[in-house]
């Protein structure tokens, strides 16, 4: 995807650009240095004790340094929000972000990690070896198809939680909402028969984890049409996704496919048409996620849907990353996990979608944001997962 470059003039006096003015994070010191006793401690030659005791025993430093509870934001540039590949540089604004919000939603501290490389090998060589530096590892906003080999090798290779929130993040916060427009509808999963747009990182994450979650069945359209058995344009991971999908054997646009479809789940740049939507099923689920256009107007929505979500905050039912990856995180850390396991994302989509379980509405079916309940829910269910799978080292 190439860059989204402005058209009009860069107001440098706005109040967007004031506020990220000298950057959004700083790093502030835990240890007092009031005389020379605590810079003895802080520093030579007290920390040389430290030093020695972690060289005879690796796992002390998980307890005498930062690294169990921080994460890495690892990112390339190539695809930041909607505006495409727009370099290591440009995207740190968005990593600076990110990092600002484990914080303030996990208590987490992250460092931005931009770089100047797109080649896979590459990206995996640099992570592996800034690793012992941190607990964690957030892969952001690379390009799909690189993102899965990035992560997967990354994984192999690594014994700390490696976590790509443009896939996982996503679907963990769709599984949990779709579960509550499914309850309100007097449905289960296995009722619903869904059809997505778009099947870049998000879209095959979602499908996976749909599916995981035993989805009744499920259709995905990229730009060519529906995704199946039979095409032989696809893509190693799309290969898979048509072995796992597509039950029904759909051909053709996705507008066919959303004749009589349960759930219409948008992760693409693309537009519906209307007299598509119309041909939904009764109680439908309009998920439209592209952001700021939506592939389904909102008001369009409600015209045949019961229970609409964007991914926009200016409307209800917003499907935000944020509900997700700090708890996640912040589980995986807690119990110092070696990995993130699909066990332990499905039980995050539970425990979000617990949250308001008893407060449900059609404007309602995820938490907000600033929902103080939902953070500790997740990592909660994290850590329990995380222990029961023999993941935990802690």
């Amino acid at each position: 995807m190439t860059a989204t470059v402005p058209t009009s003039p860069i107001d440098l006096n706005a109040p967007v650009f004031r506020l990220h003015e000298g950057g959004k994070l700083e790093v502030r010191s835990t240890a007092p240095l009031r005389d020379r006793d605590d810079l003895s401690l802080a520093y030579t030659p007290g920390v040389a004790t430290v030093c020695t005791a972690i060289a005879a025993d690796p796992e002390l430093a998980a307890r005498y340094t930062w690294a169990s509870r921080v994460v890495a934001v690892v990112t390339d540039g190539t695809a930041v929000l909607g505006l495409g590949d727009i370099g290591p540089v440009a995207s740190l604004p968005v990593m600076e972000g990110k990092a600002c919000l484990f914080k303030r939603f996990g208590g987490i501290d992250a460092v931005p990690i931009a770089l100047a490389t797109t080649d896979v090998d590459e990206i995996v060589e640099t992570v592996v070896r800034l690793a012992p530096s941190f607990g964690g590892i957030n892969l952001e906003d690379i390009s799909a198809p690189r993102c899965f080999d990035v992560e997967d090798r990354l994984r192999e290779r690594m014994s700390i939680p490696v976590f790509h929130d443009d896939q996982h993040g996503t679907a963990i916060v769709v599984l949990a909402a779709l579960r509550n427009a499914a309850r309100l509808t007097g449905r289960v999963l296995a009722d619903l028969r869904v059809v997505v747009s778009g099947s870049g990182a998000a879209g095959v994450a979602c499908a996976n984890m749909l599916l995981a979650a035993g989805i009744g069945d499920i259709a995905v359209a990229d730009s060519r049409g529906l995704v199946h058995v039979d095409r032989t344009d696809l893509t190693p991971v799309k290969t898979a996704l048509a072995g796992a999908t597509n039950r029904a054997g759909l051909r053709g646009p996705l507008v066919d496919a959303l004749s009589g479809a349960d759930v219409f789940l948008g992760l693409s740049a693309g537009t519906v048409p209307e007299e598509a939507v119309a041909r939904m099923a009764p109680e439908a689920i309009v998920f439209a996620l592209a952001n700021p256009v939506p592939e389904i107007h909102p008001e369009v929505a409600h015209r045949y849907a019961r229970v609409v979500a964007t991914g926009r905050s200016d409307f209800p039912n917003q499907i935000n990353n944020v509900l997700a990856f700090p708890g996640v995180f912040r589980g995986a850390l807690d119990v110092r996990a070696t990995a993130i396991s699909e066990g332990m994302k499905l039980a995050a989509a539970g425990a979000l979608a617990g949250v308001i379980a008893d407060e449900l509405s059609e404007d309602h079916i995820v938490p907000s944001v600033f929902d103080e309940r939902v953070g500790p829910a997740v990592a909660a269910a994290v850590a329990e997962r995380a222990r029961a799978e023999g993941l935990a080292r802690a």
